[in-house]
């Protein structure tokens, strides 16, 4: 069963599929694997998987032919809810979730860039993870004047979903920066390195739907596991 704030399995399975579109890994025209097979190989039920493509031929993205089979039809842009981010694993995709570490009301750091119009902020550190294997760990800032109060079960595996749908805010655009920085000290064990190791980091401006910036996030990711992908269309 998933857990509470995940995503249900078989929107996991199509958002898993349309990252494999956006990556190429799935072409335009190509014939999917009988589902009975397909669903054997995800591990899921036959009619979850039906759900997942159900969802895929509504967005546009699948054509299924009766009697024939299902054949992808890739976009240059296809819509998704981890249409931002930009992790892969090295032998490439790999279906993002994520585990609240905190949520707490602060203060904002004098350490992050300028944004939004409060003081203060909603600061989530969550653990990342593709496919099961841990990726990155990741710190966001919301400002404070979107929402009064957030908690860690309010939040979802998405996080820009749980924007969208509870609290009426579109990421529109974002500006990733990327270096180096060292592992935060709150990272727990699992992430396997050592804080203050040299890692490298993303730095993230996000703006909304009216042009306001209203989050800013860093992540730490493993570069031993994953990389940072970014596809020019």
């Amino acid at each position: 069963m998933a857990k509470s704030g995940s995503l249900p399995v078989y929107q996991q399975v199509a958002e898993l599929l349309i990252r494999d579109i956006a990556a190429g890994r799935l072409m335009d025209g190509e014939r999917l694997p009988p589902e009975r097979e397909m669903a054997s190989g995800l591990g899921i039920a036959v009619g979850t998987l039906r759900q997942a493509l159900k969802s895929l031929a509504e967005k546009g993205l699948l054509d299924r032919v009766q009697g024939s089979g299902n054949y992808i039809r890739a976009k240059s842009d296809p819509a998704s809810v981890y249409a931002m981010f930009r992790l892969e694993r090295v032998e490439g995709g790999g279906l993002p979730t994520a585990e609240v570490l905190s949520v707490d009301r602060l203060a904002k750091s004098p350490d992050l860039p300028a944004f939004g119009t409060s003081a203060e902020g909603h600061r989530i550190r969550r653990l990342r993870f593709l496919s099961g294997q841990v990726a990155a760990v990741e710190e966001i800032w919301l400002d404070g004047d979107i929402v009064p109060q957030i908690g860690a079960d309010d939040l979802s595996e998405s996080l820009y979903l749980f924007y969208r749908h509870r609290l009426g805010l579109w990421i529109a655009r974002a500006e990733d920066r990327i270096g180096l920085g060292p592992c935060p000290d709150w990272a727990p064990a699992r992430f396997t390195h050592r804080p203050g190791a040299p890692l490298p980091l993303i730095t993230r401006i996000s703006w909304s739907q009216e042009g306001q910036s209203a989050e800013a996030s860093f992540t730490w990711y493993d570069p031993d596991t994953v990389r940072y992908v970014a596809r020019l269309k």
